[in-house]
């Protein structure tokens, strides 16, 4: 399955999770839902997934926390705010350049229509 196939699933999972759970909730409990969601749909997510960071000779075993990898394709960073704001974008883009993974997406679910809260992140490898 493409990065666009399975993006198209995810923001269909997406869809349900919050129409099912609305806005107001925190972060936690749309990652488990989406999670679900998307084990449902028989695709393969990992969830919490822990990245080392190497600052010079110092290996920094958790420095970083993935929400969601799906496919070992897609990362999914998961918000519940009141507004995006430009560092979660650059969040998503250092979990890319360190999985060499090409595609996140970045999702606020605390919006009223959760199609404004979906960001797409494209790493250009």
């Amino acid at each position: 399955m493409t990065e666009n196939e399975l993006s198209y699933k995810i923001i269909g999972a997406a869809l349900e999770v919050h129409k099912t759970l609305g806005v107001g909730l925190l972060e936690n409990a749309y990652e488990v839902a989406l999670a679900y969601e998307l084990k449902e749909l028989g695709l393969k997510v990992e969830s919490q997934l822990l990245l080392p960071l190497k600052y010079k000779n110092e290996l920094i075993d958790n420095a970083y926390r993935i929400d969601l990898i799906v496919e070992d394709k897609i990362i999914i960073e998961i918000k519940s705010v009141v507004e995006i704001h430009p560092i979660f974008y650059s969040q998503v883009l250092t979990y890319l350049k360190l999985t060499d993974i090409k595609l996140g997406l970045l999702i606020n679910f605390n919006t009223p229509l959760i199609k404004d809260g979906i960001h797409r992140i494209v790493n250009k490898l």
